[in-house]
């Protein structure tokens, strides 16, 4: 499972509401690619897929496929808002290597990344 800080699931609750699309889940996804090898993704589902991990945290329906959740057990999803600008950023404990932006990442079996472009 991941957990959602009150600070993100605040920020995402008034994305879902701006879009009127309050009965949505939160997809959670990881994909090949990236600086580090694998990006972090989230978007909105309408539906869940039959094979995803389905839970609720601080208010928010979540669901991951099988494949991204082997990589996401544990993490933490939280919104940082900085001067520099704001975003959503992911804590992830099976992350043995990060991009210095944040949005990619690299695990002990991972494959190797490319050179970083943040």
């Amino acid at each position: 499972m991941i957990t959602i800080t009150p600070t993100a699931s605040q920020r995402l609750q008034a994305i879902m509401t701006e879009k009127n699309i309050d009965t949505h889940v939160l997809r959670v996804f990881v994909s090949g690619g990236g600086c580090s090898g694998l990006n972090y993704g989230m978007t909105f589902s309408e539906l869940p897929e039959a094979t995803d991990q389905i839970f609720e945290t601080a208010g928010l329906k979540v669901v991951i496929d099988p494949t991204s959740y082997r990589y996401l057990v544990g993490a933490e999803i939280d919104y940082v808002d900085s001067l520099m600008g704001g975003g959503f950023r992911i804590e992830n404990p099976n992350a043995v290597q990060t991009c210095s932006c944040g949005s990619s990442f690299k695990t002990a079996a991972g494959e190797q990344g490319q050179s970083c472009s943040c």
